[in-house]
């Protein structure tokens, strides 16, 4: 058994060398990459001390006459959701002046029979059958939205004058709409912030988004507002003038791309191209809840790496491809953007620094078992380290105030082990998203990679 045991230990100390070496490689990389993010992260956290501002409070919102809102819900196999969404939002907005247009596909017909109940009971719903079977994209859903929109306008004599976006699972403020119709009046396009509703069953998925939303809707769109960078629409609780919407058609009928699968994302920079005004609307109702779109996002490791990816390969891959960096010299502008697209790096970051505490283990058993000791690192990767630590405590605090500002301190400890849960979440969707993103380079259409769907029982504000 000695020889045994002295044979495995010198073959250990062969192995040892080539380990440590790739270790250290492997170590650097993760370091470096990891510090620059961080610095890059404290970094807005310092421009959001500065530019901050307490959301407006509702009772200070001026009366104004009421525009003509359309609100644009695309709907693909959304039978199970879309007629609760359909009558909360018809029963809570307090608005005089809108129409719901809801746009489903000839091969769904249990979608299109739940709508066209309630536009049954109600004139302001609209039914939009699209021509083409489902799924598409959203994008394209939209445009024939659009379109019935403008026919609708024609017929009538009287022009809409902006266009409100939500999914089929959105819970909407009831002061939504008379927020918009403030801001629209200077700006071109607005965007509410959006709260994830947590699951409590499964918080430890469905609460990563409650987490991120609460950093990117509670910080970051406030500093990107404050520099004056495009701002980018997350698909829900945002409205566009229609003036802007017809710019962006030109001669055709298609102000929304339908190749895109991130097509909220790049319609903001597409607005922020043309120079027209963007506005981060942050408002609270007497009750001190945020003016805010509310939903269930997934709550299942499979659904949120689906929806994650699209994410990813829409703006971080194929965004980079269409929509560049943002034209002429401007920091502000592709300083947001190299942090929209910094989540494949931060993921190979991720993957880096796993295996160095993997190989780190290994090296430490080995040397162990040969009678050595694991190299020291040098003084430069020791304040390195050093540094990335503190900074981790430092986004973690950050990121469990921002939660627990908007969902209660409970969920805000709840977000330091949905930490890990995001990395390995973001690390599977960003192995799907390459491989969507390689399909599109061959030629494959994108199409509507939707999860899904939820809508709360109680509603918030209800209980």
């Amino acid at each position: 058994m000695s020889g045994w045991g002295d044979g495995l230990a010198a073959s250990v100390a062969e192995i040892l060398p080539l380990l440590d070496a790739a270790l250290a490689e492997v170590t650097l990389f993760a370091a470096v990459a990891i510090l620059i993010g961080g610095i890059d992260d404290l970094l807005v956290d310092l421009l959001w001390r500065v530019r901050r501002t307490p959301p407006s409070s509702l009772d200070t919102l001026p009366d104004a006459p009421p525009l003509r809102l359309a609100v644009f819900v695309a709907a693909w196999d959304e039978h199970r959701v879309i007629g609760a969404m359909l009558r909360a939002a018809l029963r809570r907005y307090d608005h005089p002046d809108y129409r719901l247009y809801v746009g489903c596909y000839p091969n769904d017909p249990a979608t299109i029979a739940a709508v066209a109940e309630v536009a049954g009971q109600d004139g302001r719903v609209r039914v939009v059958t699209g021509t083409r079977d489902g799924p598409t994209t959203k994008a394209d859903c939209l445009n024939h939205l659009w379109r019935a929109l403008r026919r609708d306008d024609a017929a009538g004599g009287r022009p809409t004058d902006a266009v409100v976006l939500h999914d089929a699972e959105d819970v909407v403020h009831p002061a939504e709409l008379r927020v918009f119709d403030h801001h629209l009046r200077a700006a071109a396009l607005v965007q509410l912030p959006v709260v994830p509703l947590i699951d409590p069953r499964r918080r430890l998925v469905s609460g990563t988004y409650a987490d991120e939303f609460a950093e990117s809707h509670g910080r970051h769109l406030v500093v990107r507002a404050g520099l004056g960078a495009a701002l980018p629409l997350a698909g829900v609780g945002c409205a566009i003038r229609c003036d802007a919407l017809v710019a962006l058609a030109g001669d055709g009928q298609a102000p929304f791309d339908a190749h895109s699968l991130t097509e909220d994302y790049e319609l903001g920079l597409r607005i922020g191209a043309m120079e027209l005004p963007a506005c981060f609307a942050r408002w609270r109702d007497p009750d001190g809840a945020l003016v805010a779109t509310r939903a269930y996002f997934p709550d299942t490791i499979d659904a949120a790496v689906r929806q994650k990816a699209r994410w990813v390969t829409g703006i971080a891959l194929s965004g980079w491809d269409r929509t560049g960096w943002g034209g002429r010299w401007r920091w502000a502008e592709r300083w947001m953007r190299m942090r929209d697209r910094r989540g494949p790096l931060a993921v190979l970051a991720l993957l880096a620094a796993y295996l160095a505490l993997v190989g780190f283990t290994l090296s430490l058993a080995g040397h162990a078992l040969a009678g050595g000791t694991v190299p020291a690192a040098t003084p430069a990767m020791r304040l390195m380290l050093m540094v990335n630590a503190g900074l981790l405590g430092w986004r973690l605090a950050v990121r469990a105030r921002s939660t627990a500002q908007e969902h209660g301190w409970r969920e805000g400890w709840w977000s330091l082990p949905r930490a890990l849960v995001g990395n390995i979440i973001a690390m599977l969707a960003a192995r799907r998203a390459l491989a969507r993103y390689v399909a599109t380079l061959r030629g494959v259409p994108p199409r509507w990679d939707k999860t899904v769907h939820r809508f709360p029982d109680v509603l918030p504000g209800d209980a």
